[in-house]
């Protein structure tokens, strides 16, 4: 980086304070109690995330592959399944 660019970087951007204080105007007694994991479950019921195997994510350049996958192999499963029933119903 030429010096140029470094002083001016230096003169102008923000310095990161090293105390870990809230400003003057936030007050701790107006937050509130902070309650650990208090959207844990509602994140968890709105997100279905599935981590797969390294050999079986290497099996596909994306998540979109993945999906496409899953979906032909629900409609192959859900096609043998009336048809099997279909057979049952007629024996």
């Amino acid at each position: 980086m030429p010096v140029l660019w470094k002083n001016m970087r230096e003169r102008y951007m923000k310095k990161v304070k090293d105390e870990d204080e809230m400003r003057s105007e936030y007050k701790r007694e107006d937050l509130g109690a902070g309650v650990r994991g208090k959207y844990y479950e509602a994140y968890n019921e709105a997100h279905n995330l599935v981590l797969l195997k390294p050999e079986v994510a290497q099996a596909f350049p994306s998540e979109e592959a993945v999906n496409e996958a899953l979906l032909s192999l629900i409609k192959i499963a859900q096609a043998s399944t009336s048809t099997a029933l279909h057979k049952q119903q007629r024996a």
